[in-house]
């Protein structure tokens, strides 16, 4: 089990606008040596601080599969290489079993070979002039000679991990012979072949295309269940989190804004940037005017509406934010038979997405998106109802 507690990186500001940075695909700042640059500030003892990341608790169980899930420059990366060792955090502690790996205030750091753990990232750096074999034992035979397994065993947990991963055919091919997928997994065998204690994954698939990185997400739960493995994952990708994790920390500006199961995440989002970074929503302002029971009532600009999903329960006059997500909202040319979280609305435009059809609706001022079957394809212009079940609206305190 790998504990995290409180964990920070912080930098001085002086120090932090002298280091020299380069900008992502995202426009995140980040360092030279990719990872993530400070995103928050706050007064210290010390004085002003930035941090990267900033009072991070987290937990994985054995056999688990947990995701750090954010956009580029989250902080995500920073806390993996944390736990892996290979950045030093200012504070906090991390515990793998019994094992203290590090701890700020005792002084305790671990290098990063000592902590026992499988790495595998972006770049798989497959050694081109060597076979898959070689590749695989690479991190055994360099063990220093007193803990290197014999000969014999080095070839037994090769040739186990190459079959487990479906490579075995491949042991004495150039790993330049293999596809992208494979390559993806030759790594995987690497890291496993050591038997980590905890496997660390940073956007592993990142760089295959789109239709191999959908497969590959469901081998890469296969292999991870069947092998019992715990694991720390980072993405930025959402279906690929969803897909893969036990549970998600959805991170966001260096902190944690919700942990919970994938469905959890999905229907109830802690959070507005939780609901509109994992997947979409609509959003819609208001005031709570009654609370009975499951349900609250809440008045918006477009007449009352009633939510049954409420992560923290709210009090009359509190203002919330409600989110219904596409999916969740009927849209019709006849009139529902409840009136109950009803509107009239005209389409204001609509995108066929080949399994499904987006209509955007104009309520008011308000433009709802709503997706359903694309058999269902009402044309702009043409007026229509839109309805939602009290159990789809997700009540969200307003931050």
């Amino acid at each position: 089990m790998l504990t995290v507690e409180s964990l920070a990186k912080s930098y001085e500001p002086s120090a932090t606008a002298s280091r020299r940075t380069r900008k992502d695909g995202d426009g995140a700042a980040r360092k030279k040596d990719g990872t993530d640059a400070a995103r928050g500030q706050r007064t210290t003892a010390a004085g002003t601080r930035l941090f990267a990341v900033d009072d991070i608790d987290f937990t994985v169980e054995d056999g688990e599969l947990f995701t750090l899930l954010g956009p580029s420059g989250c902080g995500k990366t920073t806390t993996l290489r944390s736990v892996a060792g290979l950045e030093r955090p200012t504070h906090g502690r991390v515990t793998l079993g019994e094992r203290v790996i590090f701890d700020a205030e005792r002084g305790v750091n671990v290098r990063a070979n000592k902590r026992g753990l499988g790495m595998v990232f972006q770049s798989y750096a497959i050694w081109p002039h060597m076979t898959v074999f070689k590749n695989v034992s690479f991190p055994l035979d360099v063990m220093p000679r007193v803990k290197r397994p014999a000969k014999e065993e080095i070839a037994r947990r090769v040739h186990e991990v190459l079959d487990v991963i479906e490579l075995g055919q491949y042991a004495r091919r150039p790993a330049t012979n293999l596809s992208g997928g494979q390559q993806q997994r030759l790594a995987l065998a690497r890291a496993l072949v050591t038997q980590p204690d905890l496997m660390l994954l940073d956007e592993p698939l990142s760089n295959l295309d789109a239709k191999l990185r959908e497969s590959m997400r469901f081998e890469l739960k296969r292999l991870q269940r069947e092998l019992n493995l715990t694991a720390v994952y980072v993405t930025h990708d959402q279906a690929e989190a969803l897909v893969m994790s036990n549970r998600i920390a959805v991170m966001n500006n260096g902190r944690i804004e919700q942990v919970g199961k994938p469905r959890d995440i999905y229907t109830r989002p802690a959070t507005r940037f939780v609901a509109e970074f994992i997947g979409s929503s609509n959003f819609l302002e208001g005031k709570v005017t009654e609370v009975s029971g499951e349900e609250v009532t809440v008045e918006t600009p477009h007449g009352p509406l009633v939510a049954r999903e409420c992560p923290r329960r709210p009090a009359v006059g509190d203002a919330v934010l409600l989110s219904i997500r596409p999916e969740s909202l009927d849209i019709s040319e006849r009139a529902p038979a409840s009136a109950v979280n009803s509107w009239r609305g005209r389409v204001h435009n609509r995108a066929f997405l080949g399994d499904s059809i987006d209509h955007i609706t104009s309520v008011g001022e308000t433009r709802l998106r709503s997706r359903s079957n694309p058999s269902v394809s009402i044309p702009p212009g043409t007026e229509v109802h839109l309805g939602v079940d009290p159990r789809n609206v997700t009540l969200v305190p307003v931050d």
